[in-house]
């Protein structure tokens, strides 16, 4: 059988790796419109800060050696420009002398993943010192010119993950850095309880961000970004992290069928509505694991483990995709922040309202062990089952184990109920003997029974704000929060001494703080006899 994959970066080689150590009989070829295959595009930014030096270690395998090991044919600097899905038939062009050929196939597979958005504004076309950041050929053109030119202010159009791991690299690099985005956050679609941790980070560590803020032109020859506002910003370089749309022109093209927003959908053996041809990573529209709805599954990793897959599904295997979960993890400066799932800004814009969620930040190891450091968790789940839909963290260490630990929570159908069960590992260096997981899991089980009752900030009534009490139990020396005034400041620590303070004949509303303090205090001044109820903040 005759297999050809269009694509070389993630899935690609995957695929034809796992299916040539599968069966000797296959032919396979690989086809790669870039210079290079098999390389960590995840790395890039670490490259061009020098924090990783030596380029050839991000090349995982090069086309000699699938050749030698693997006996895949491998085509660089060649394009699939066209699909016959009938014929079984695809029509290539070589890059090089623009010459084009005609290649048959009994399996087509298309890896050919995502590119950058470029944003279309004024001035832009044509700029010499702007630049997009996907592939090593991308990472090689901004190389040189900082060598050739010795910039040093650059400004990254992007305050999304990607962007935010350049800025680092980029100050790492000796540059000034400021990062624009049109969002009032960073981190989009991350909740805000996280988002707003980060960006103090970056912020603290020097970096100029500009949030709400959207790039008008760029002037003289893109040295000037002038804003909206008529702000102008002075710029050696500008790298340009607006997202990225998938490569699906191809399949377009072919009649293969796409989704609204450009994907080649799949079904769960990962074929597309064409026969004999089937699709992986950046560019396909698969399913969640979570909701059961159409997701782009938008991560190499991913695409790594599809291309394993549907090895083992195109030489005869009858398995199935699961479904995509979505876990990502990204350092940025001191801290480590991490998603699995969706957020509950994903949720809304899907249309899903059961959901409930909590904000936790236990020790990220026992708190008598030197230096232990908050970690901040949000889970989301669904209301009445406790599914889990989501979780995000932040913190300097520990973030990646809990989130991979909730990703495989996840993948075994457990639900927050489970979570204060899972057994995980104990010392005083790296957990406390309650883990971090099990303590939101122990927290949203009490909001799941309605233990505490809570409320909106946004839903407080007229008559609430005029006849409640509302306690703040902040420790001395911390900073208001929330957006409701207090009545009265008691401590935590002195709640239990100065109940008399406290009216017994008015609800007692506990201000918002994030955090396991207000749910203590409530269920105090519960177990006294007070009616309480817990103030959160879907604003914040």
């Amino acid at each position: 059988m005759k297999i050809i994959v269009v694509g070389g970066v993630a899935g690609g080689p995957s695929f034809a790796t796992r299916l040539r150590r599968l069966s000797e009989e296959h032919e396979i070829v690989l086809i790669e419109r870039g210079d290079n295959i098999s390389y960590a595009s995840c790395a890039l930014p670490y490259y061009l800060g020098g924090v990783i030096n030596d380029r050839d270690s991000l090349i995982e395998r090069t086309p000699a050696i699938l050749k030698q090991k693997n006996n895949i044919d491998v085509r660089i600097r060649q394009s699939v420009a066209a699909v016959d899905p009938e014929a079984q038939t695809i029509q290539v062009k070589r890059l090089d002398d623009g010459s084009t050929y005609t290649e048959t196939y009994d399996r087509l597979v298309l890896a050919t993943g995502a590119s950058p958005v470029k944003p279309r504004l004024e001035g832009l076309l044509g700029v010499t010192n702007a630049f997009t950041l996907r592939s090593m050929t991308d990472a090689d053109r901004i190389k040189t010119f900082m060598a050739e030119n010795q910039p040093n202010k650059v400004v990254i159009l992007g305050a999304g993950t990607a962007g935010l791991e350049l800025a680092e690299n980029m100050q790492r690099a000796g540059l000034e850095v400021t990062v624009i985005d049109m969002a009032d956050q960073v981190l989009s679609p991350y909740d805000r309880e996280i988002a707003d941790i980060v960006k103090d980070e970056v912020v603290a560590h020097g970096v100029t961000l500009l949030l709400n803020k959207k790039v008008r032109t760029f002037e003289a020859s893109g040295c000037i970004l002038r804003l909206v506002d008529d702000t102008t910003i002075l710029t050696d370089m500008t790298l340009l992290m607006t997202g990225v749309t998938p490569n699906s022109e191809l399949a377009q093209a072919a009649g293969i069928a796409v989704s609204a927003d450009g994907h080649i959908q799949v079904d769960d053996h990962l074929q597309t509505s064409a026969k004999n041809v089937y699709a992986i990573g950046d560019v396909v529209e698969t399913t969640s694991l979570i909701t059961g709805k159409p997701v782009a599954s938008l991560l190499s990793s991913a695409a790594n483990r599809q291309g394993h897959l549907l090895a083992d599904i195109i030489n005869g295997d009858d398995l199935r995709y699961a479904g995509f979960i979505g876990v990502s993890v990204a350092k940025i400066f001191d801290l480590t922040v991490s998603s699995v799932g969706f957020s509950t800004q994903q949720l809304d814009a899907m249309g899903i309202t059961d959901y409930d969620s909590v904000f936790v930040t236990p020790f990220d190891h026992a708190y008598f062990y030197p230096n232990a450091k908050r970690l901040s968790i949000k889970l989301v789940f669904a209301t009445g089952t406790g599914k889990i839909l989501g979780g995000q963290f932040v913190g300097e260490a520990g973030v990646d184990k809990r989130a991979g630990e909730l990703s495989a929570a996840i993948t075994g159908g457990l639900t927050v109920n489970d979570l204060p069960s899972l057994e995980l590992p104990y010392s005083p260096p790296y957990s406390a003997t309650r883990d971090p997981l099990n303590i939101a899991g122990y927290v949203a089980i009490n909001k799941l029974t309605d233990l505490i009752e809570t409320v909106d900030s946004q839903a407080l009534t007229d008559t609430d704000r005029a006849t409640g009490f509302f306690l703040d139990v902040r420790e001395a020396g911390k900073p208001e929060a929330g957006t409701v005034a207090a009545t009265a400041n008691i401590p935590l620590s002195e709640l239990r001494d100065r109940l008399a303070e406290i009216p017994a004949d008015r609800t007692i509303f506990i201000t918002y703080r994030k955090g396991l303090n207000p749910y203590n205090a409530a269920r105090i001044l519960a177990g006294k006899g007070y009616q309480v109820r817990l103030i959160t903040e879907t604003t914040d």
